[in-house]
C-alpha cells in the first residue's frame, strides 16, 4: 500500500493546482475540513469554476487533491473522473429527457437500482430531503426549473459520493426558483454528512449555507477558514465591502407569545428577533450587517433598540476615505462571536474609539435565514 503523503490528512480536504489554461492562469490551494458546505467565492473568471472541474478530474493540472485521507491526485498518481467518488451538479439541471424523473434520479446509482438506506444516501431519504417523491413518473420536460435542479442533485447524491461538487447550481434560475430551492440545500445541509465544494458569485447564497469560505482572486486564495472568520477579516475585501455582513449561527431558547418576540442564543451574547424562529434548541442562522450595527461608549438609555450587546473592539480599517469598519468580539471580554460595525470617521474619532475599548453593539436590524420560508425574514428591532 502506498504510503499517505502529509497532504492527505484525515477529515480534511487538501487542494492545490497550478498551471495555465489558456492566457488564464490557476495557483490555488487550501485546506477545508471533509465537512459541511465550503463556498468558493470571488468574481467571475477568478477560477472558482476550475478548481471545481480540476477536484473532478476533468482538468488536469499539476498539484494534489485529496479528500478525507485519500489520494485523489498528486505528483506520481492521477485517478481519472470515472474512478473518483464524486457527484457534480452543474448550473443546468441537464436530465435525459427520453427518462422519467425516477430513471434519471437511478442512473448514476450504483447498479441502477434504489440504494438501501444502509447503503449510504437512500433512495427514499434523497426523495424525501428534495421533496420530489410525487415527481418520480414524470418526464424532465413536464418540471418546472427548480424541480430539475432538485432532480439533478438527487441524482448526484444517489451516485454515493465521497464529495458534492456544486457549480453555480442557482445560477440560471430565477429569484423566486432560487427562494424555493434553498430551503432544500439547507435541508440536505442538516441532514446529510456529505462534504460539499459550492461554487458561487452571489454572497446571499453562501451566507445561508457555507461553513467554510474559500475566497479567490485572479486565479488565487486570498484566504480560506471559516465563514464568519473570513467575513470579519478586515484586511479582506468583504469586511470593507458596502455589503458586508456577518453570519452567526445562533440557536433558540425562549418565545414570548406576548409580544411574538424570540431569543436566540449566540456566542457571546443573545439576540431578539420579532418572530417565532421555532422551538428552544433549534439552530438558525442570522445575518448582520455592518451598516445595522452602531456603537455606544455607554449602556444606551430609553431607546427603541431591543438588541444592545456588550463587546469589545477588536480591530478597525479605514473604508473608503470617510468610513471606518470596525471588528467586535461579542461578550465583555471580546471572546465571543464577532460582529462588523460600519461607522463614520467622525463618529469614530468623536467617540476616541481605539481597539481593546469596551462598547456597547446597538444591533438594528437582522436578517434570519427561513425555515422553509420563502424568503428571509428581516427583523428591525
Amino acid at each position: 500500500m502506498r504510503e499517505r503523503k502529509e497532504n492527505a490528512a484525515p477529515g480534511r480536504i487538501e487542494a492545490a493546482f497550478n498551471g495555465r489554461l489558456g492566457a488564464f492562469r490557476l495557483d490555488a490551494a487550501f485546506s477545508v475540513p471533509a465537512r459541511g458546505v465550503t463556498g468558493l467565492f470571488g468574481p467571475s473568471g477568478c477560477g472558482k469554476t476550475s478548481v471545481l472541474r480540476c477536484a473532478a478530474g476533468l482538468t488536469r493540472l499539476a498539484g494534489h487533491f485529496s479528500v478525507d485521507g485519500d489520494v485523489w491526485q498528486d505528483e506520481a498518481a492521477f485517478r481519472p473522473t470515472h474512478r473518483r467518488p464524486l457527484g457534480y451538479v452543474f448550473q443546468e439541471a441537464s436530465l435525459f429527457a427520453h427518462l422519467s424523473v425516477r430513471r434519471n434520479l437511478l442512473y448514476g446509482a450504483p447498479g441502477r437500482r434504489p440504494p438501501a438506506a444502509d447503503a449510504g444516501t437512500g433512495f427514499e431519504e434523497v426523495i424525501g430531503l428534495l421533496g420530489i417523491s410525487h415527481l418520480l413518473e414524470r418526464a424532465p420536460a413536464n418540471l418546472s426549473g427548480g424541480e430539475r435542479q432538485r432532480v439533478a442533485i438527487g441524482r448526484a447524491l444517489l451516485s454515493q459520493p465521497k464529495l458534492l461538487l456544486m457549480d453555480e447550481p442557482l445560477s440560471a434560475l430565477d429569484r423566486g426558483t432560487k427562494d424555493e430551492i434553498l430551503p432544500f440545500l439547507e435541508r440536505l445541509h442538516e441532514r446529510l454528512a456529505i462534504p460539499v465544494l459550492y461554487v458561487s458569485h452571489d454572497m446571499a447564497e453562501l451566507e445561508r449555507l457555507a461553513d467554510h469560505l474559500v475566497l479567490m482572486e485572479k486565479g488565487g486564495v486570498l484566504a480560506a477558514g471559516p465563514l464568519a472568520d473570513i467575513q470579519s477579516d478586515p484586511s479582506l475585501p468583504l469586511a470593507t465591502s458596502r455589503e458586508a455582513a456577518v453570519s452567526l449561527n445562533a440557536v433558540v431558547t425562549a418565545y414570548d407569545a406576548a409580544y411574538g418576540l424570540a431569543t436566540l442564543k449566540v456566542d457571546g451574547g443573545e439576540i431578539v428577533i420579532p418572530s417565532p424562529a421555532g422551538r428552544p434548541g433549534t439552530p438558525r442562522r442570522l445575518r448582520i450587517a455592518a451598516g445595522d450595527v452602531s456603537l455606544a461608549r455607554k449602556p444606551p438609555e430609553a431607546t427603541t433598540i431591543v438588541n444592545i450587546l456588550p463587546a469589545r473592539i477588536l480591530s478597525h480599517r479605514p473604508a473608503g476615505s470617510h468610513e471606518m469598519v470596525i471588528v467586535l468580539g461579542l461578550g465583555a471580554e471580546g471572546v465571543g462571536a464577532r460582529l462588523l460595525s460600519r461607522v463614520t470617521l467622525r463618529s469614530f474619532e468623536h467617540l476616541g474609539l481605539a481597539e481593546d475599548m469596551r462598547v456597547y453593539a446597538q444591533v438594528k436590524g437582522v436578517a434570519l435565514a427561513p425555515a422553509g420560508a420563502s424568503a428571509s425574514e428581516v427583523a428591525s428591532l
